[in-house]
């Protein structure tokens, strides 16, 4: 079964093919990222705009380069939420129209869940075949707009068990990112810097929250803003390897802590990691050596599918078409 996902939930502009919920045919992603990075995040109504300018292109580009004709697919996906709302509308509009001029059936797929699929995608160059997760899971989503726990039965059964009270963890970089003067995305220049610094002076531990599995990153993000202010304010200069090398011991403790909790509790022995986040390397580090510790498998997706991307909402939208027709 053949299916074209399109996804335009945020800044990106991508479209895939997917064959049969696994192997990916094609994989095009346009970001508009560089005409966002002035302003310190994204500016909707451009994200939009280029979206309307980019869409017809992109779907093309993954239909010649997966060798497949409109008239071949079995389905068309698209992400319906959650995300921009104009952006949203660029993405669903088009593969309506696409679905309806060609009688081709469509599904509409939760950005959201779909992260978590991309952990069962493969790419059609891969060497040997990766092996396939198994469920239940733990599923862990860290981006820029959310920090959920999942407990995934299968994927016709996946139940909310935590998510931040506040600010995202991505979005939690950004911010931090900002305070430290390193620009935005926050994330890549955080982890970067994060490696090269040790702190003992001080820490910023986050809320622990017991007896839930949310999360809350307002308060180290205030924490770290009241220390840039001090130290500007007495002229010293701010140490910000060690400031990122803190803040992000403490957000992967907090991460790695309540998703490890989470397995035991649900007697889940797989987790399942997605977002944008997910491409952080001490997050990748830290939990695959826990999951080792436990004996519990801890799935990432390849680095292409951390962004946001519609490989996984392609693979996604293949069980959801196969449901329909049962």
């Amino acid at each position: 079964m053949i299916i074209l996902g399109i996804e335009t939930s945020c800044d990106e502009t991508a479209a895939s093919v997917v064959a049969n919920g696994r192997d990916i045919l094609s994989h095009v992603v346009s970001s508009s990222l560089v005409h966002h990075k002035k302003y310190g995040g994204i500016i909707p109504e451009i994200a939009s705009r280029k979206q309307l300018e980019s869409i017809h292109t992109v779907v093309d580009e993954a239909l010649k380069t997966a060798r497949k004709k409109i008239s071949q697919l079995d389905g068309v996906a698209v992400t319906a939420s959650p995300g921009l709302i104009g952006s949203l509308l660029v993405g669903i509009s088009f593969a309506q129209g696409l679905a309806y001029s060609h009688n081709i059936p469509l599904v509409k797929v939760d950005h959201i869940m779909a992260h978590i699929y991309a952990n069962f995608l493969v790419f059609q160059r891969t060497s040997g075949r990766p092996q396939t997760p198994e469920l239940p899971a733990v599923g862990l989503i860290v981006s820029g707009g959310h920090t959920n726990l999942f407990f995934i039965k299968n994927f016709r059964s996946i139940e909310l068990i935590g998510q931040t009270r506040d600010d995202a963890a991505g979005e939690t970089y950004d911010k931090v990112s900002r305070i430290l003067g390193l620009g935005y995305p926050g994330g890549p220049a955080i982890d970067r810097l994060a490696q090269q610094g040790k702190n003992t002076e001080f820490t910023f531990p986050c809320a622990q929250l017991p007896g839930s599995y949310d999360f809350s990153f307002s308060g180290i993000k205030t924490a770290i803003y009241y220390l840039a202010h001090h130290h500007k304010d007495h002229h010293n200069k701010l140490p910000v390897k060690k400031i990122a090398y803190s803040f992000q011991k403490s957000v992967v403790d907090v991460l790695v802590k309540k998703t490890i909790d989470a397995c035991q509790r649900k007697k889940a022995r797989t987790i399942l990691v997605g977002g944008g986040v997910a491409a952080n390397s001490e997050l990748r580090r830290r939990l695959l050596q826990a999951g080792q510790d436990q004996g519990i498998k801890v799935f990432f997706p390849d680095l292409r599918l951390c962004i946001d991307n519609a490989s996984m909402i392609a693979g996604l939208g293949f069980h959801i078409i196969q449901q329909q027709t049962i």
